[in-house]
């Protein structure tokens, strides 16, 4: 057994009367996430209404996850608060620093090689503060989470923003930064801003080529990548109970696409199966027992309007498989539509490789259906004219569907099955030709299609789709295609049309018990020490980052502005740099090198304001902090939008950036930026972002008056000796300007571990 019962067993004996009291003070229907959410206060002696959007709480959740790359800086950042173990349950997971290139085995089998520093540097830590360690091989983090520590009702935090995924199991599970898991594993409580609700309300029953996937699809189309920013998304009605668990991951997974806090449905029937499936019967009988507390009071689906801030109904007998991207997960088509859109648009029609699996789309039931597909063109003589790759989700899964046979289909249609591991997902994808920048078009069922995201190539058109339409386009060859409607020629000449996939949700005989890769943490822990070469070019022990001097920041060279689109993978990116993760300096040469210099439309080629030259982002930085100088960066709308990776806010702290000011932030980056001890700013007037010209110096004034809800005075001073003065908001409360006098944070965490 894996999963901690004693936990469970303790939270679901004393839930009936936490919601008992809860109701009576907050004296209103609760929807199943304010119920988990009230029951995690860090502080339960009282309980009042919180302010959604406003008002900042504290919440203890139970458990923390990390996957490998996130989890070096994260516990880097543990090693330097002075704990002797984590105060929750912690699990690791080796799962992003595997590159994809000739197939599982083989991927493998290289990536122990070329990461054995850092996976045994990963293994010592976990052994030594009592963390469960997953090697690589074992699966992806949020697979393996939901087949072993997700439970109804819980909370999690975890260092990935897909972590998000448990939803599908009724658990309330947010992606964070390092430091917010620093702040659970040291005992402390970990802050967010209540969220707000949006309800979507699911009638009807998926027919047909439509499946779990089109849901959030079609969603993240209606919301835009920022319409769940401080929203939690809560999923009900008979089309929600009508879905697998694995479904509602799906959905609750790409929540993160819509910059959603997390999305979650309430407990029902098929998380039940699910976990007796999993090998957790202990707990879906426990949450049996106790279910109206797993889910929402009766009067809110009742009357959804008048207990949700937004509310979105969606008839799934009426909905249509989706095609979202290229370039952006919430530019969402119709598959009915695709041909026109496709044609108006001048995209690459031709489908070069269609790759399904990872954490979204990995499922039994994800897998099953693709090969009715796969299996039905094999039996009408079609093959794939694409490419077409399969990434399993977990060891698990891989054994199931080797042993179903389902692998031994892909394989029959040319598929190449990849290691268990994220792979193309985040770019860690060694893409033959990828280098040469052609425009081309791959389809896949991941959740992300940001530019150079799955290979490196800016010029790949990157779709998401279902695994069952993958499938389907690599085997047609043809973006346009719909098999819905349309027919393909087979090998004989024959027109043919592909039937209906079809699946099932859990394997008829059975999960396999596999704790293959798993690693329980040491018993005796005299003999276990920390794994750092002071050589490595990979891992780094963290200095402290410097307190705030108290003064304010004058004539601050303007370091980059920023135009369009900004996520975490153009300030960070991962692919390549993601060996660099364990080691701050190292990666602070990627800083902002994907995103573009509103002033000459390139990526990292700014104005060095020393120098009068244009050079690289890093370089440009690092010049200025030799010199003691620090620098602004400025951005526009959801500044930071995407992963949960710190490393975009720890590598301007490590280069001297003393503020980011934008028109809006993603959640997790803002907060980011804050647990580091930078300003993170918004202006006013968002028509101020035109004020800021080139060669400007800035000033940013009255920083000893830093005050919750008080405007912050900016001077920017102009190359031609003229000035603009502007205002800007900010978010923070008092405990969270704390971190910035402090210099960050964790400095708050130490001090009071040293006291």
């Amino acid at each position: 057994m894996i999963f901690s019962l004693e936990l469970i067993k303790s939270y679901y004996s004393r839930l009936p009367l936490l919601i008992k009291e809860i109701r009576k003070n907050l004296d209103y229907p609760l929807t199943v996430s304010e119920k988990i959410l009230y029951a995690h206060l860090f502080d339960r002696t009282s309980f009042r209404p919180f302010e959604r959007g406003t008002d900042y709480v504290e919440f203890a959740p139970d458990r923390v996850a990390m996957q490998d790359a996130t989890a070096q800086m994260a516990l880097l950042q543990f090693i330097m608060a002075g704990k002797d173990s984590s105060a929750v349950p912690v699990s690791v997971h080796c799962d992003h620093l595997i590159v994809a290139r000739t197939g599982s085995a083989d991927d493998l089998t290289s990536a122990k090689v070329t990461n054995k520093e850092v996976f045994d540097f990963l293994s010592s830590i976990c052994d030594k503060y009592d963390i469960d360690f997953w090697k690589p091989g074992a699966g992806i983090i949020h697979q393996i989470v939901l087949e072993n520590y997700a439970f109804p009702g819980g909370m999690m935090i975890g260092t990935d923003s897909h972590t998000v995924n448990a939803g599908g199991l009724g658990m309330i599970a947010i992606g964070v930064g390092g430091a917010d898991a620093v702040d659970v594993m040291s005992g402390m409580g970990w802050e967010l801003k209540f969220p707000r609700l949006i309800g979507v309300k699911l009638t009807g029953r998926l027919n047909g080529w439509t499946s779990a996937k089109d849901i959030i699809l079609k969603v993240a189309g209606l919301l835009t990548v920022k319409g769940g920013t401080g929203c939690i998304i809560e999923y009900f009605g008979e089309g929600a109970e009508s879905l697998s668990c694995t479904g509602k991951a799906t959905i609750c997974n790409m929540g993160a696409e819509v910059g959603a806090t997390c999305s979650i449905f309430g407990y029902d029937k098929a998380m039940s199966r699910y976990l007796d499936s999993t090998g957790r019967s202990e707990i879906s009988e426990l949450a049996d027992g106790i279910k109206e507390h797993l889910t929402a009071d009766p009067q809110v689906y009742e009357n959804p309007g008048k207990y949700f801030d937004q509310l979105i109904e969606i008839n799934l007998s009426d909905l249509e498989p989706y095609i979202n991207g290229p370039f952006s997960p919430d530019l969402a088509t119709p598959i009915s539509e695709m041909k026109k859109v496709a044609l108006k648009n001048g995209w690459p029609l031709k489908v070069d490789v269609g790759l399904i699996g990872s954490c979204t789309n990995s499922s039994y039931e994800d897998l099953s259906r693709a090969a009715s597909v796969a299996s039905d063109a094999l039996l009408k003589n079609l093959e794939a004219k694409s490419q077409f790759t399969i990434t399993p989700g977990s060891e698990m899964i891989h054994a199931i569907a080797g042993r179903d046979g389902i692998l031994g289909i892909f394989e029959k249609l040319g598929g190449k099955i990849f290691a268990n591991a994220c792979g193309p997902c985040i770019g860690q994808w060694d893409r033959e030709g990828a280098d040469k920048n052609e425009v081309n078009t791959v389809v896949h069922s991941f959740n992300r299609n940001f530019a150079k995201r799955t290979d490196g190539n800016p010029n790949t058109h990157a779709f998401v789709a279902s695994p069952e339409i993958v499938t389907a386009l690599a085997i047609a060859g043809d973006l346009t295609f719909n098999p819905v409607t349309d027919f393909l020629l087979n090998r004989k000449g024959e027109k043919v049309k592909l039937a209906e996939p079809s699946g099932i949700d859990l394997p008829p005989d059975g999960f396999v018990n596999i704790e293959n890769g798993f690693q329980r943490p040491a018993i005796d822990k005299s003999s276990v020490s920390v794994k750092i070469d002071p050589l490595s070019d990979r891992l780094q022990i963290l200095e402290p980052f410097p307190a705030w001097d108290g003064k304010d920041f004058k004539e601050l060279p303007l370091l980059i502005k920023v135009t369009g689109k900004c996520t975490t993978d153009h300030i960070s990116m991962a692919g390549f740099w993601l060996k660099y993760r364990g080691h701050l300096d190292n990666i602070s040469n990627n800083y902002m090198i994907g995103a573009v210099n509103s002033f000459n439309e390139k990526t990292n080629s700014i104005l060095n304001q020393i120098t009068g030259k244009y050079e690289p982002v890093p370089q440009v930085a690092r010049h200025y902090k030799s010199e003691g100088i620090g620098s602004v960066v400025i951005g526009e709308e959801n500044f930071g939008e995407g992963s949960s990776r710190e490393h975009a806010a720890m590598e301007p702290r490590f280069l001297n950036v003393k503020a980011v000011i934008v028109k809006s932030f993603a959640r997790i980056h803002e907060t980011n930026l804050k647990k580091q001890g930078l300003l993170a700013l918004t202006f006013t007037d968002r028509n101020d972002y035109n004020k800021i010209l080139e060669n400007d110096k800035i000033d940013i004034i009255g920083l000893d008056g830093l005050a919750p809800g008080k405007q912050v005075k900016i001077i920017l001073r102009h190359a031609d000796k003229s000035t603009d003065t502007i205002y800007a908001s900010h978010s923070y409360n008092e405990a969270q300007i704390e971190w910035f006098r402090a210099g960050s944070a964790l400095n708050l965490i130490r001090n009071k571990n040293k006291k």
